[in-house]
């Protein structure tokens, strides 16, 4: 295995187009075994896997003729760049009607999905515990990221900037490999998972900004495709029922409670990794925005 991968001349993420990205090439020759050094094998390979990843495109609703208009508008929508992803799961699975343009301008967020090795081998994810001062989303858990601003040149570089902001993760330790599809947030804000490997996990010493962030943690990613420490609660949103997951976890005698938006990402992320489904019920809904959507919509 270490053979064939000294034989990798080229550890590249610039298909992304971010300047951090452009960065962080790291260049290998047969002699050289720096990224060994820094990273194992299981990430390198990850590394590998992730930057071939490609989004699934949406399936249609079903064989009706409303339907199947709608899901051609949604095609001619997302070549012009307005894709409306579906409130609170990536667009791919289940898609929405889309709407015109002064009906629904979704703003921009991404998250870091920060993706190291523990001790024992496992794969796991950075999240952070919210301040309990915030206006919105008080103590609960997130992912590092937030809402893009008018100099980020791409979602990778929003949301290394955010984690930098939020939790002092400097960007030039996290490899980008990929960005899942994007997810609507309670309030319609349109969310893009990004994925980085951070590969030596002891150069990062997290620096929590306290007006935004109580704690940051860490939890085995794989937690997310089982059904331990899981329940599920039944929402309904415009006459459409969906689940959403909740997820217990307990560290250093804290307990945390993933779930909702967060939860869903992670599901979906885990899902990509290790390549196989959750071993639980995920009920998606066939949601169709309302025919006004202003700042006070919200999903249920």
């Amino acid at each position: 295995m270490l053979s064939s991968i000294r034989r990798l001349s080229i550890f590249s993420i610039s298909s992304f187009q971010s300047p951090i990205s452009l960065r962080k090439l790291i260049i290998m020759d047969s002699s050289s075994s720096s990224l060994v050094d820094k990273s194992s094998q299981k990430l390198f390979a990850l590394a590998q896997q992730l930057r071939l990843y490609k989004p699934p495109p949406p399936s249609p609703f079903g064989d009706d003729d409303e339907a199947d208009a709608d899901f051609e508008e949604q095609k001619l929508e997302e070549r012009v760049g307005k894709v409306v992803s579906q409130l609170g799961f990536q667009e791919s699975v289940t898609p929405v009607s889309v709407v015109q343009k002064e009906r629904f301008k979704p703003k921009r967020a991404a998250v870091l999905i920060c993706l190291f090795e523990g001790v024992d081998g496992e794969l796991r994810v950075i999240l952070t515990k919210r301040s309990s001062k915030l206006s919105t989303h008080s103590g609960e858990v997130a992912l590092p990221g937030g809402k893009a601003e008018e100099g980020d040149a791409s979602d990778a570089d929003t949301a290394t900037r955010e984690a930098k902001e939020e939790i002092g993760l400097d960007p030039s330790l996290v490899n980008v490999v990929t960005c899942l599809e994007p997810f609507l947030s309670k309030h319609l804000l349109r969310v893009i998972p990004v994925i980085g490997i951070l590969s030596n996990k002891k150069e990062f010493n997290p620096t929590p900004n306290v007006s935004e962030v109580e704690a940051v943690f860490d939890v085995p990613l794989e937690m997310f495709l089982k059904d331990e420490n899981r329940k599920s609660e039944e929402r309904e949103w415009m006459g459409e029922k969906y689940l959403i997951h909740l997820f217990d976890y307990e560290m250093d005698d804290k307990k945390y409670l993933i779930w909702g938006l967060t939860a869903g990402i992670l599901i979906r992320a885990a899902s990509v990794v290790y390549q196989r489904p959750p071993a639980f019920l995920e009920q998606n809904p066939k949601f169709k925005l309302p025919k006004v959507v202003d700042k006070n919509t919200t999903m249920s």
